[in-house]
């Protein structure tokens, strides 16, 4: 997902985290500072529903002006397609064979 932030906030004549947490304060929203410089640094990890709704109703947008898909594909990102148990189609077995605790297994300790 792209985090489209500031380029909402620009829309409101907001260009610093001091300003957009004014327009927060406005509509009843009160993060800390940090936060909101947080939000307006990077992508966010996570976003709580209810942020979101204050967010986008102190700048006047909607969720998609905040938030764009931008698909990639998965040999991009360094991950392989996660396949289902036996789908591998080498014969081998269908569940995982538990360990048998061969010579280059490590014991507890004592």
């Amino acid at each position: 997902m792209k985090w489209n932030l500031r380029w909402a906030a620009a829309k409101r004549d907001i260009w610093r985290p001091t300003d957009l947490l004014a327009a927060f304060r406005e509509v009843g929203f009160n993060p800390s500072l940090s936060k909101v410089a947080a939000l307006w640094g990077g992508t966010p990890v996570t976003v709580r529903l209810d942020d979101l709704d204050l967010i986008c109703t102190a700048l006047g947008c909607t969720v998609a002006d905040l938030l764009e898909a931008e698909p990639v594909s998965v040999q991009q990102a360094g991950h392989s397609v996660p396949k289902a148990v036996g789908e591998s189609g080498s014969g081998g077995p269908v569940r995982p064979v538990p360990g048998r605790g061969g010579p280059g297994r490590l014991r507890p300790p004592n």
